[in-house]
């Protein structure tokens, strides 16, 4: 499977992935950063949008992708909320969403443990590193290429400033935040849609995903 087919929360969440160890990193941040990179491709779709301050789904919404989908029901069914509220909001219930499409797919392998004999956990483990490494690849030739910025796919540039705003250092580590920082402004600006209220709503979706992470870590990251 082609890494384009996968949405973007999915690609994030393989890309925490130290193909190393292997072992899953970010955990804190996470759970913000596959809200926040569903919430972006539904806006790159047309599929959310804003009125009076608040996330509103368009009328008959659907991407067929039950991730994507699950987040459009949530906004949905609930309260009018802005943003910065929907990066956080039940952002664990997307996490698990996730994680159930990658097992589905045969990306990842779930295995049932107990922790002190008496609690039960899902223990997740990558069953297709070389798929995340490619991707990483791709991702990084981006980032340190000489491809013009207007030439990287929105997706792409999504991953990448989404990535590097939310500490990801598989993808982008802190020294090639600062090397690049031109470069990735520029992505950043890419990932958003060429309109100027779709584009100042993706804005708000990075910072909310920021200051959603700085709560847990304890600041935005270096």
């Amino acid at each position: 499977m082609a890494h384009g087919s996968l949405p973007l929360p999915v690609q994030l969440y393989l890309l925490a992935y130290d193909t190393t160890k292997p072992r899953l990193t970010a955990t804190l941040q996470l759970p913000f950063l596959v809200r926040a990179a569903a919430l972006t491709e539904l806006v790159q779709c047309g599929l959310l949008t804003e009125r009076d301050g608040a996330v509103r789904v368009v009328d008959d919404a659907c991407t067929g992708d039950p991730v994507l989908d699950g987040v459009l029901e949530l906004i949905a069914a609930s309260r009018p909320r802005p943003w910065r509220a929907w990066v956080a909001v039940r952002s664990g219930a997307t996490l698990d969403a996730v994680r159930r499409q990658l097992v589905l797919s045969g990306y990842l392998r779930g295995t049932r443990r107990r922790a002190l004999g008496v609690f039960a956990y899902t223990e997740y483990e990558l069953d297709r590193a070389g798929f995340v490494e490619d991707l990483r690849a791709e991702l990084r030739w981006v980032l340190h290429g000489s491809e013009p910025v207007d030439e990287v796919s929105v997706r792409d540039a999504a991953l990448l400033s989404l990535a590097a705003a939310g500490g990801l250092r598989t993808v982008v580590g802190a020294g090639e935040r600062r090397t690049y920082r031109e470069r990735i402004e520029q992505l950043a600006e890419r990932s958003a849609a060429t309109d100027p209220a779709p584009r100042a709503i993706v804005r708000e979706v990075r910072r909310a995903m920021v200051l959603a992470i700085a709560s847990v870590t304890g600041g935005a990251p270096s």
